[in-house]
């Protein structure tokens, strides 16, 4: 296309990218989606991303945008036809501000989150989402999904952490919404309107970010536990006895850990032989404002009643940062295993608390019942009542031979879902994956309000065509 030199000269020839250039863009993270692209486009500022936006409208051309390209549900990536135009805000990666005393950070979209974490901790503060892909995944890309995390129990969502927005409309128009007022009342929430809509309504550019004091002191254990009924009871005893301060909360099922020391051999499950043979796992975090001594009380307290209840089979507390570090480290690197041990057909669902053990043991046995021999692959943030309940070959099966049965998967454990009046997405979003699922889940007057949004907003359907609806 001829006018990609206007888009060239508006970007520098080094930062409009085609051919080889292009190709690490154009496929997910998980390797389930592969697309096409006119170019990818990487603005270095929120003024050069609009005027790719108006270069875009002006010739029909649709986009997609894409932050650290980390995504699990194929958001951020194009379709085959290679008509659109792929928008990286990686280069958009300056910590604006950061204001100590109104606890906020203002950050561009292209921000790696442990970055955003770091600038913030070297600030005397929080910034508390925490998720594996931290390394590289961006925050844009975080607050177009509304991510979540391992510390939603205590902090929310990404929705939740967010005072302000920086928005590209599908027109090219910059919204500064940037203020950092926790309290605004002067007309529609159009901050949380874009967050969560996956670059479907517009480009989000920079954010205000919510601050937090950093933890005096952090306690760390592993549990084994014996069903997830035992877990969801050292849950409720946790939040009892810790109330705000318990920041994490996550069930692994054994077969998760085993994967993880089978890739990883410098990694190790810290229990005996015994504890170890344990069907489950949690690991348990407080984080106190006080003092080291007072969080080691309470820890060690609710920990023990739950020893002497019969809650826990046993338990490893970290005596030190370093093997706090290492517990996290087993759990954050599940996902890491699952990549390398070959795809299965993944759900990110979510369920009350007080039903997930009932969801979980019905629903193991409905896909038995259909597909013999699957493997079960569970693992999550049962704080919130949030689980990546995956299915693996198993011995049953050829990757192959499962990916063909992926959709029955999908509709079986989806409706399971359903009936238990949960969510088919609790922190990964829509993207290409479950976008024909909504109108079998959804409630149709909700889905027609979505549609009429998106045909205000976007009316000429350019702005990551193909994703959500």
């Amino acid at each position: 296309m001829g006018h990609l030199e206007e888009l060239a000269q508006l970007l520098g020839p080094q930062h409009l990218l085609t051919g080889t250039e292009a190709e690490t863009y154009l496929q997910d993270w998980r390797g389930r989606y592969r697309g096409n692209a006119l170019a990818v486009a990487r603005p270095g500022s929120t003024k050069e991303l609009a005027a790719v936006v108006k270069w875009c409208v002006a010739h029909g051309v649709p986009m997609v945008p894409q932050g650290g390209n980390t995504g699990l549900c194929g958001g951020a990536t194009p379709d085959v036809s290679g008509a659109a135009l792929l928008i990286s805000t990686a280069r958009m990666n300056a910590i604006r501000h950061i204001d100590t005393e109104n606890d906020t950070m203002v950050v561009e979209a292209g921000c790696i989150l442990q970055a955003v974490q770091q600038a913030a901790r070297e600030a005397g503060r929080l910034f508390p989402l925490s998720l594996a892909a931290e390394g590289s995944c961006t925050i844009g890309g975080n607050l177009a999904t509304n991510a979540g995390g391992t510390q939603v129990l205590r902090y929310g969502n990404a929705r939740e952490l967010v005072l302000g927005l920086e928005v590209v409309t599908p027109q090219g128009e910059i919204w500064n919404g940037l203020r950092g007022l926790r309290k605004d009342n002067t007309g529609y929430d159009l901050r949380n309107l874009y967050i969560g809509s996956e670059g479907t309504l517009g480009i989000i550019t920079a954010a205000t970010l919510k601050l937090f004091p950093l933890p005096v002191a952090q306690c760390t254990a592993m549990l084994a536990l014996e069903s997830i009924e035992k877990a969801v009871a050292v849950l409720s005893a946790a939040r009892s006895g810790f109330a705000a301060a318990l920041t994490g909360f996550e069930l692994i099922g054994a077969n998760c850990l085993h994967a993880v020391v089978q890739c990883f051999p410098d990694q190790r499950i810290p229990f005996s032989a015994d504890s170890a043979a344990a069907p489950w796992f949690a690991v348990l975090e407080l984080s106190d404002s006080e003092s080291e001594a007072h969080a080691r009380e309470r820890f060690e307290s609710v920990i023990g009643d739950c020893l002497e209840q019969g809650l826990i089979l046993d338990a490893v507390i970290a005596e030190n940062v370093a093997q706090s570090r290492a517990l996290w480290h087993l759990r954050e690197s599940i996902p890491l295993a699952e990549k390398a041990l070959g795809k299965s057909v993944k759900h990110d669902i979510s369920i009350s608390a007080s039903r997930m053990a009932e969801f979980v043991d019905t629903t193991n046995a409905a896909l038995q019942q259909h597909f013999p021999g699957v493997e079960h692959v569970i693992f999550g943030h049962l704080g919130d009542g949030n689980l990546h309940y995956n299915v693996a070959p198993g011995t049953a099966y050829t990757e192959e031979a499962l990916l063909e049965r992926q959709s029955q998967i999908h509709e079986l454990v989806h409706d399971r879902v359903h009936a238990f009046q949960g969510s088919i997405s609790a922190e990964h979003g829509i993207g290409q994956l479950k976008r024909d699922y909504l109108p079998r889940y959804k409630d149709p007057v909700e889905l027609a309000l979505m549609r009429r949004i998106k045909a205000s907003l976007d009316p000429a359907g350019l702005m990551n065509p193909g994703k959500m609806l």
